[in-house]
Order: structure tokens, then C-alpha cells, then sequence
């Protein structure tokens, strides 16, 4: 995966935090990971990608920082089941924004939510998988990119 490529989620990434109001969150630098080292908080929203690419895009996060974005889009309702909801939520509009930059033949699936640590979640040994940070307040929610090169 090239810079433009990762560049790609980052922005797609700002764009989807830009729509809530008070959240003013910066992406830190993208670093690589291991794929026996797949980083995980209390909620996952996992998008499986295939077609011309291969692998995963998954947005994890704590639990309180997804409480957090619930109240700032006016959800008064913070149950578990809305907090799973906006994780599943933000990696597939992150990801089908991705596809509208990469062409149909980019394919994503409907998203998968994990609370606590995916017990399946593996990355593709042979592809360079990339974290981009994400800080907002005092937390540090995660996107990851884990796509075989064309």
C-alpha cells in the first residue's frame, strides 16, 4: 500500500468526524503492525474487503469514547446495541467512501462488530497492515488497514 492509498482512509477517516459537532479529533501518523499484532479496544467494527484487493479495514475504539460520539450526535440512547451500531457504522462508511475513490471492483462487506478482543481477527501475513491513530480528548481510537497490494 502506497501513501496515496493509506492517505485515502485518512481522509475519508476526518471527513466522517468533521459531521459531528465538537469533536475536533486529529490523526496521528500511520505506523506499521505486525499481523500477529492486530490491536483491538472494546469495540470493533470489522469491513472484509475483496475484489481486486484483499483483506481488512476495522475501526476500534473504547467504549466510553463511543458513548462520547453518541451524545455529541444528540443519541440519548447509549445502549450497547447503538454503541456496537456506530462502530459497524463508521468502518463501513469509511470504507464505502474508500470505494467510491477505488472503483466497484473494491468490494466491502456488510460489517461485522466485536465487543472485546476479536478472538478471529487475523491479518494477512504477507500484506503490510497500517494503524492510523485517531486523538480526540483524552482517547485514542484506531483504524486499520490491512489490504493486499494490486
Amino acid at each position: 500500500m502506497n501513501e496515496e492509498f493509506i492517505n485515502t482512509f485518512v481522509s475519508n477517516m476526518m471527513k466522517y468526524l468533521s459531521h459531528i459537532p465538537n469533536v475536533d479529533a486529529e490523526v496521528g501518523t500511520p505506523y506499521l503492525i505486525e499481523s500477529d499484532a492486530s490491536i483491538s479496544y472494546d469495540i470493533t467494527g470489522i469491513i472484509g474487503i475483496s475484489g481486486k484487493r484483499k483483506g481488512c479495514v476495522y475501526f476500534t475504539a473504547p467504549r466510553i469514547f463511543m458513548s462520547h460520539l453518541l451524545m455529541m450526535l444528540g443519541v440519548k440512547d447509549r445502549s450497547n446495541e447503538n454503541l456496537l451500531d456506530l462502530a459497524g457504522e463508521i468502518a463501513n462508511t469509511i470504507s464505502g467512501n474508500a470505494r467510491s475513490d477505488f472503483g466497484e471492483k473494491f468490494h466491502i462487506s456488510v460489517p461485522v462488530v466485536v465487543e472485546g478482543e476479536p478472538q478471529n481477527l487475523y491479518l494477512p501475513e504477507r500484506v503490510r497492515s497500517f494503524a492510523i491513530p485517531i486523538t480526540w480528548r483524552t482517547y485514542t481510537p484506531v483504524l486499520v488497514v490491512s489490504l493486499e497490494d494490486e
